[in-house]
């Protein structure tokens, strides 16, 4: 993306990673300068005619842009939930800089046509990179593989494939996806769920997770087994192949337990969790709520540990926010009727400062590897999730701490009111958001 010609920008005692306080100069959609002789070199960029902003953030944390893996824009086909104008604002409220749309649109972005759709409506929304997902297979059906290889080669470069909300069920239609994206580096995203273990097109599909709680309402169990029996077939798949593997959402013990065992082998495998999935149980499903509603299931309270800490020491790579949007109406319903999803963009931060920070288990600067680096590392970025230092993309956020907000998801820009964080008081808020050197949020507001 060519960076806009904008104002100079001064950012004064703001803490980078949470350390020492810095000032940091942006120019020409670059980190221009870090330190003390960021000053000086603003004061020459205004002698020079240049106009120069400048942004106080004394107590502030200094952060590269957030990255998401792993977004709902719903556009095309489902503007009523969303789209990616008002994906992209929430996307910059949060904090994030790029995001990668998934390809549940309607149509599904399974030819070069759709994703360049979806690519180039991000460019004209303009507050945070996107980049548009492949599916694996034609119309998610996991019945024959898409238009790879015209996906990679479109405008829209697409690395990374997946029929999330569909799990890739077929070994050999795996095993074949992950021999094809070899070819150009592409990597494929799993959504872990075998489908006969959840019922998935019968009349009682599973309904929440599978464990006491469950049998205690009378639903539909989702056992753990589905996503780990899923996980454990592809990490094997791709190291019989030697390809890339993403592993989706991680939501289980015994998943985390596989990833690990996985990565000590040596297989080239990833992994997400999202922000939900660290803080909320299956609990919470005795509401009847149907906020609560989403796939994979809320898990339990010994689940949500072991995801803190794979999470802690690298086993899971990055949060992916899984942000599904849907209208009032399909979340306002009886629970088995209702659609699967939560929001997340705009409280994403907030979660993981929350669990992993303030309960210690990780420091600022391992939460920006987790949010930013090592999902711009996975999907071969060069400009984003890059360090705060001076000749680097200006791609970067600035973070309140100490700030305390109660989450009103009738305030957010996204058109999906079905946060599971309403009510909540969240920690931390997200100043400013600079993209390619241009402030989109300031104040904690769009500009």
């Amino acid at each position: 993306m060519t960076a806009p010609s904008n104002p100079a920008l001064l950012i004064t005692g703001a803490r980078p990673y949470g350390e020492q306080p810095q000032d940091l100069l942006i120019a020409e959609g670059r980190i221009a300068a870090v330190g003390p002789e960021a000053s000086s070199h603003a004061e020459q960029l205004r002698a020079q005619g240049t106009q120069v902003e400048t942004l106080e953030a004394e107590g502030q944390i200094a952060l590269p842009g957030l990255v998401d893996l792993h977004t709902h824009l719903r556009e095309p086909g489902r503007e009523d939930a969303e789209t990616v104008a008002t994906g992209s604002r929430a996307a910059a409220l949060g904090g994030f800089t790029a995001v990668h749309a998934m390809a549940n649109s309607s149509p599904v972005a399974d030819t070069a046509g759709v994703v360049e759709q979806v690519h180039r409506l991000g460019l004209d929304a303009g507050y945070t990179e996107v980049y548009p997902v492949g599916a694996v297979t034609v119309g998610l059906a996991g019945e024959q593989l898409a238009e790879l290889g015209a996906m990679a080669e479109s405008s829209a470069q697409v690395r990374m494939f997946s029929d999330d909300g569909h799990c890739v069920h077929n070994p050999v239609l795996m095993r074949r996806a992950l021999e094809y994206v070899k070819t150009f580096d592409g990597f494929i995203a799993q959504h872990a769920q075998e489908p006969a273990l959840t019922g998935w097109g019968t009349e009682t599909p599973a309904q929440m997770n599978e464990g006491c709680v469950s049998a205690e309402l009378g639903l539909p169990g989702w056992p753990a087994v589905a996503e780990e029996a899923i996980i454990a077939r592809d990490v094997l798949l791709a190291q019989h192949v030697g390809s890339r593997l993403h592993v989706c959402h991680v939501s289980t013990r015994g998943s985390v337990e596989i990833i690990r065992w996985a990565k000590e082998r040596g297989i080239d495998v990833t992994a997400e969790v999202t922000p939900h999935h660290l803080i909320l149980t299956d609990e919470l499903v005795r509401s009847y709520d149907p906020v609560y509603k989403v796939n994979p299931p809320l898990r339990t309270e010994a689940d949500v540990h072991a995801l803190r800490e794979g999470l802690a020491d690298g086993t899971i790579d990055v949060i992916g926010t899984d942000h599904a949007p849907h209208p009032t109406e399909a979340k306002e319903c009886e629970w088995s009727q209702a659609a699967m999803g939560m929001t997340g963009l705009e409280t994403a931060l907030s979660v993981v400062q929350m669990t992993m920070v303030e309960t210690g288990l990780i420091d600022w600067r391992r939460v920006a590897e987790i949010t930013s680096a090592k999902p711009a590392e996975i999907y071969r970025h060069t400009h984003q999730g890059r360090p705060l230092a001076a000749g680097e993309a200006a791609n970067l956020i600035l973070v309140d701490p100490a700030a305390r907000r109660t989450v009103d998801p009738l305030q957010h820009a996204s058109k999906g009111r079905n946060s599971p964080f309403r009510g909540m008081e969240l920690p931390g808020e997200v100043r400013a958001t600079v993209l390619n050197g241009r402030a989109v949020v300031r104040e904690g507001a769009l500009v």
